[in-house]
């Protein structure tokens, strides 16, 4: 428990940031699993997930949510995945 109140105040900035930080890294991880399944059953949609998920990828890197070579990774692995079209 903080007994300084500066301290309160970033405890409470914590767990806002936390929360946004949890619920940003969900959005992003669905996006990425619906990219996969799209790409792997060959769906029409499939560039378009691609393409929805990396922007989010992107966005997460921008609000620092990840890091910029774990966001390349992720982008390089949604790559090579994807059929050529």
């Amino acid at each position: 428990m903080a007994n300084i109140a500066s301290a309160e105040k970033q405890n409470r900035k914590m767990i806002k940031h936390r929360a946004r930080n949890r619920a940003a890294m969900a959005s992003l991880r669905t996006a990425v699993k619906k990219a996969r399944a799209a790409v792997d059953d060959k769906s029409n949609e499939a560039t378009a997930l691609v393409r929805e998920a990396v922007s989010i990828i992107d966005s997460a890197v921008t609000k620092g949510i990840l890091k910029r070579r774990t966001a390349s990774r992720y982008v390089s692995r949604l790559g090579t995945r994807k059929p050529a079209a």
